[in-house]
């Protein structure tokens, strides 16, 4: 199979230390070009990496004949620019999450990938990784029963004013940054659109981002509850608790490409003191790696992206639901 050719738009810390890595290591893609808008920059980024173009100019990467599809991290408030300009130039897109800073922009992006005939993707790596295809086989088999709830957490601590994270005119914040996770994990287990949804916000003082933010969301008579922080100790934790059992995935986000990862089952046994509790171990895998091949299998196959785009945009529909609190 020929490998797609992928250009990078910009040198985000998240696209050089994992993406661009994981993606070299892939069998379809072939990272063909970088731009930043310093070409030194650009250039410097592509030597380290082993691509062969740089580019000083965004518009530069996507005038590029060569070029087959785009990767795109930069700051949420640039996705839809950015993301609009390479579908418009011929380009498909795998963009960073969340898509875009609202719904009528990710509703716009969406408009202009039909128009272009050319795949866009939001980058929700982890849905990709095979713990997340384990736990949604357990899930069908019925070995927890009937699904009731699902709880999550995600947090970091981040006091850095300059960081585009707690930027509010960036999309920074707690929910867009990684409660868009929680919220994501919660649709994908249900399966469903929530009924509703509830969020308590509190925002930084200073910079008017959300520190601290929790979410309820209704699917009928079942309930996802989670929080996401920014200024407390990190951690990452989600709880899938059905009729007759539970699973705790404890890592289920930022999972080690190069260390196995856990799921606990727990059915029956005496509760709280001694559970039946099953370890399933789930063999390391990159999923940035998984991610850049599904993707560019996609096109070169002419088949559907793995997460097709109107997950992207149901997510950001709850989001945005949520910041409104």
């Amino acid at each position: 199979m020929t490998k797609v050719r992928w250009g990078i738009l910009s040198t985000a810390k998240i696209g050089m230390v994992k993406v661009v890595p994981a993606m070299k290591a892939g069998k379809y893609a072939h990272l063909a070009a970088i731009a930043s808008r310093d070409v030194s920059r650009a250039r410097q980024a592509a030597a380290e990496s082993g691509i062969p173009k740089a580019y000083g100019t965004y518009t530069d990467l996507l005038e590029d004949p060569d070029i087959d599809a785009i990767y795109n991290p930069l700051p949420n408030h640039m996705h839809a620019e950015w993301t609009i300009a390479a579908l418009a130039a011929g380009k498909h897109v795998l963009c960073e999450k969340p898509l875009a800073m609202t719904t009528a922009e990710a509703q716009q992006m969406a408009d202009q990938a039909k128009k272009s005939g050319r795949k866009l993707m939001e980058a929700f790596m982890y849905k990709l990784h095979p713990q997340w295809v384990q736990v949604q086989e357990i899930l069908a088999s019925g070995k927890i029963g009937e699904l009731v709830t699902v709880q999550s957490f995600f947090a970091y601590r981040n006091l850095d004013a300059s960081n585009i994270r707690n930027v509010l005119e960036y999309g920074g914040g707690a929910m867009m940054d990684i409660g868009c996770y929680c919220i994501s994990l919660s649709r994908m287990l249900f399966g469903a659109e929530p009924d509703d949804a509830w969020g308590i916000i509190h925002r930084d003082k200073r910079w008017g981002v959300d520190i601290l933010s929790s979410g309820v969301l209704k699917f009928g008579d079942r309930h996802a509850t989670f929080t996401c922080a920014t200024q407390v100790e990190p951690d990452q934790r989600v709880h899938v608790i059905g009729t007759e059992g539970r699973l705790l995935v404890e890592i289920p986000f930022n999972i080690p490409w190069d260390e196995p990862t856990r799921l606990f089952l727990t059915k029956g046994g005496e509760h709280p003191v001694s559970p039946n509790t099953e370890l399933i171990t789930i063999p390391a895998a990159n999923m940035y790696t998984i991610q850049g091949d599904l993707f560019s299998k996609a096109i070169h196959d002419k088949t559907e992206v793995p997460i097709p785009l109107s997950d992207a945009l149901h997510n950001m529909a709850v989001i945005e639901t949520l910041l409104k609190f």
